[in-house]
């Protein structure tokens, strides 16, 4: 995840699936943040799962972002 804001990066958030990870920013005006999920198992190939990037600025103005990965063999 990569957000990008003059007034500095408050937090960031990713939901994959039903799980929901976050990070603090730190009111950093550039962050930058690499995650890790956990998929449930059982998901058949070519299963789309959502996906969902959050990030709030120090002002306090949230932008989210809607995506999906496909699961492969």
């Amino acid at each position: 995840m990569r957000a990008e804001d003059p007034d500095g990066i408050d937090s960031g958030w990713v939901s994959v699936d039903s799980v929901v990870v976050g990070e603090d920013g730190q009111l950093d005006r550039l962050f930058s943040w690499r995650f890790r999920v956990a998929i449930a198992p059982g998901k058949s190939a070519g299963t789309h799962i959502p996906v969902q990037v959050r990030a709030r600025d120090g002002g306090g103005f949230q932008v989210t972002r809607d995506t999906i990965v496909v699961v492969v063999p």
